[in-house]
């Protein structure tokens, strides 16, 4: 079933996630639905929080996106096709952040029309659960790490618009205000 997506200015999308500490059938329909959500809105990545849910709970899939390659290491063993790892369904993810960084073009589903340069780092590991309670060890770089960053922001109720230089958020302030104003009237 498709999800709405929460537009900026809802408070649920600055909420942290509650730990899921148990999968049962509605953390996995949550879970479908959400995938079906993203891919319907051609998102690479969509948080709980981005459909009213306040959880520990992300999907992502970046193997369509051949222009902004990725390398992906699962539980110490290379991933050669992104295609087969993908997607990803993660709970309770935990980031831990390479120290070099790189600007990045970034869009949010809850925030239609903006994109901006972000930095994020480069390579990313994240350990995380599957839904079948399954620890995973990702390591990742290219757009798969900016995406895994992205979400699990989203997760700890950080916004990309959090990231944006002052610059670019004075560019974007009236769509931002416009923005939160439709979402204030729903």
């Amino acid at each position: 079933m498709k999800l709405t997506i929460r537009k900026y200015g809802d408070p649920v999308l600055r909420a942290k996630g509650k730990r899921i500490d148990e999968v049962d059938d509605n953390i996995r329909a949550l879970a479908g639905d959400m995938l079906e959500t993203m891919h319907a809105a051609n998102g690479i990545g969509l948080a709980a929080q981005q459909v009213g849910h306040a959880l520990q709970l992300t999907v992502l899939d970046v193997s369509q996106i051949e222009d902004r390659p990725s390398t992906m290491n699962l539980n110490g063993r290379p991933v050669a096709d992104l295609a087969t790892a993908m997607p990803l369904v993660l709970l309770n993810p935990q980031v831990r952040l390479g120290e070099a960084t790189e600007p990045g073009s970034e869009g949010c589903l809850s925030f239609p029309e903006i994109s901006a340069d972000i930095d994020r780092s480069i390579a990313v590991e994240v350990e995380a659960e599957t839904l079948d309670g399954e620890e995973i060890l990702i390591e990742a770089t290219g757009l798969l790490a900016r995406a895994l960053q992205h979400e699990i922001d989203h997760l700890n109720g950080i916004l990309f618009i959090d990231r944006m230089s002052s610059a670019a958020k004075a560019s974007h302030s009236s769509r931002l205000r416009k923005l939160q104003k439709e979402t204030a009237k729903l």
